[in-house]
């Protein structure tokens, strides 16, 4: 299994998509296609522009949210 990730595209070719349920605060997960691979999607952290983006595989992703779907919603 090819487990190498494809290297980090220029910033200006990324157009992030924030999720509606973060309400404009500022603390969101943003996530964009890989521009220059297909497969695979980038994760940032809105509140830290300047870290470098996490690149993970559609697959990767899918299993997350399909795992996330289906948890309680938390209790403070």
């Amino acid at each position: 299994m090819n487990r190498q990730h494809p290297p980090l595209p220029d910033p200006t070719t990324v157009t992030w998509t924030v999720s509606s349920y973060s309400g404009g605060g500022g603390n969101c997960l943003q996530a964009a296609p890989h521009p220059d691979t297909t497969g695979f999607i980038l994760l940032a952290d809105s509140k830290q522009p300047h870290h470098t983006p996490l690149i993970i595989r559609h697959s990767t992703w899918n299993a997350f949210l399909r795992t996330a779907v289906r948890q309680p919603p938390a209790t403070a």
